[in-house]
């Protein structure tokens, strides 16, 4: 059972990695081992493992060779079938969720696109936490000033061949094609918030200090939209104005608690004076689209 104790280990870690990477163990985890601190920014799950793994467990089982006796042969046989197994459960259920997390848990709010011209890729969004790390925040008393934005989705924009930033994970945050975007109102509406001045960070270091960095919250209609982690000195517009729709109110930027340069935004009921974005957690859909991680939006706008 030499190769049987070689691969394990390797087989093992890659479904660990791949079961709670991203879903509500790995949160869970996270509030036991600090429940002082605010929630650090959103990850995204790998997939690769999952399938590494099912390829590492048949080559195990169809290796060549000297042939063991019948008897080794079968169980070594039983063990990789069994293995196979889990991790066909384990992607199996892990499709499930993310096809669940395409269906809005209330009634969303209709948006435009909040960014111009180019192709943008959803890094977190959906109802499932498996697939958008925001939902971490919707139950728990340490989450409470932050629930509003348990529906959030975040942006990045791609090139042609789906990279996002030239280079490999640069610390300029002007390497990130968004940086620098314009953020475009996605509604008319008042400004009810509007901050600016935090700095924008070197990638993967983040501010959690200034959860949403320089943001601005519109009130359209019953409900707030939050723009977040806007560039320092970009911030557009002023409280108490009525922003139209397509207006800019800043540039896309890395202010916060952002590990690299995207454009959050989300829809909540109204929060508090001291807490703004504690309101209750409101979907949102894009153009027309409920976004969901990994769906890409291409935009062909300007804005005024």
């Amino acid at each position: 059972m030499k190769w049987f104790s070689l691969w394990l280990p390797l087989v093992s870690q890659l479904v660990v990695r791949s079961c709670c990477w991203h879903g509500w163990p790995l949160v869970a985890m996270r509030r036991r081992r600090d429940s002082s601190q605010p929630p650090r920014s959103p990850r995204r799950m790998s997939w690769p493992p999952v399938g590494y793994g099912v390829v590492v467990v048949w080559t195990i089982a169809h290796r060549g060779g000297n042939q063991p006796p019948p008897r080794q042969r079968n169980v070594r046989s039983l063990a990789a079938t069994l293995l196979i197994g889990a991790l066909a459960v384990v992607v199996l259920g892990m499709v499930g969720l993310a096809l669940a997390g395409r269906r809005p848990q209330a009634d969303p709010v209709d948006l435009s696109f909040p960014l111009g011209s180019g192709t943008y890729l959803v890094v977190n969004g959906g109802s499932q936490a498996l697939i958008n790390a925001h939902l971490g925040t919707l139950e728990g008393e340490r989450f409470a000033p932050y629930r509003g934005q348990s529906y959030g989705v975040d942006l990045v924009r791609i090139n042609r061949v789906g990279l996002r930033v030239s280079g490999l994970l640069p610390a300029d945050p002007a390497a990130y094609f968004i940086y620098g975007d314009p953020v475009l109102a996605p509604c008319r509406g008042r400004v009810v918030l509007a901050e600016d001045g935090a700095a924008d960070m070197p990638p993967p270091q983040a501010d959690r200090a200034h959860m949403a960095g320089n943001h601005v919250i519109l009130e359209c209609g019953s409900v707030w939209i939050v723009l977040g982690h806007l560039q320092r000195g970009s911030v557009a517009v002023q409280v108490g104005h009525i922003t139209e729709l397509g207006h800019v109110i800043g540039l896309a930027g890395n202010s916060g608690n952002s590990g690299e340069p995207h454009l959050h935004v989300h829809a909540q009921r109204p929060g508090s004076t001291t807490a703004p974005l504690s309101g209750e957690p409101v979907p949102i859909r894009l153009g027309g689209r409920y976004p969901v991680r990994n769906d890409r939006f291409r935009a062909n706008r300007e804005g005024s």
